[in-house]
């Protein structure tokens, strides 16, 4: 293995750890699971816009969550399966703009996470745990997501925008 691919993989798994933790938190604050879920962690999914690695870190580190937070079975497969189309949609954008027009990809960079728990996890939270009406649940989710990944991950965008070359070379 060389230097670069074990850089991604320290990357990665830093990511997955970050995420496993501030789930928790998020859970703590009771936060993080079912109809209105702001997980803190969510503002992570905008890191595919930074490096590649975050993508395989986002997707082990909402299944790691969702494992341990207790949730159903068809939300752990579905809930990270919606963080993994999240994070290749950030990162598919990420290829399509330059580091110059930093400002406009971080904001389509937040589109990809917000669309894909929005469209996923209500049907997650119907079927796997009886939460009705549906509707509510896409607006619940829906905001949720636009807060965690929308607000909360454009700000760490902005932040972690200074110092890419040196966390993201």
């Amino acid at each position: 293995m060389n230097k670069k691919n074990i850089h991604l993989l320290t990357q990665a798994a830093m990511i997955a750890a970050l995420y496993v933790v501030l789930t928790f938190i998020a859970n703590a604050f009771g936060l993080a699971n079912y109809a209105v879920q702001v997980r803190f962690s969510e503002a992570l999914t905008i890191l595919p816009l930074f490096t590649p690695s975050a993508v395989p870190g986002l997707f082990l580190g909402c299944l790691i969550s969702n494992i341990l937070t207790g949730c159903a079975l068809p939300d752990i497969v579905f809930g990270s399966a919606a963080t993994l189309i999240g994070a290749l949609g950030t990162r598919k954008l990420a290829k399509w703009f330059s580091q110059k027009s930093f400002p406009v990809n971080a904001l389509f960079a937040a589109l990809p996470p917000i669309l894909a728990n929005t469209v996923i996890v209500p049907f997650v939270l119907r079927y796997a745990y009886g939460i009705r009406p549906l509707w509510l649940s896409f607006l619940t989710v829906g905001a949720g997501e636009v807060i965690s990944c929308g607000i909360l991950g454009l700000l760490l965008a902005c932040a972690l925008n200074r110092y890419r070359s040196r966390l993201f070379s």
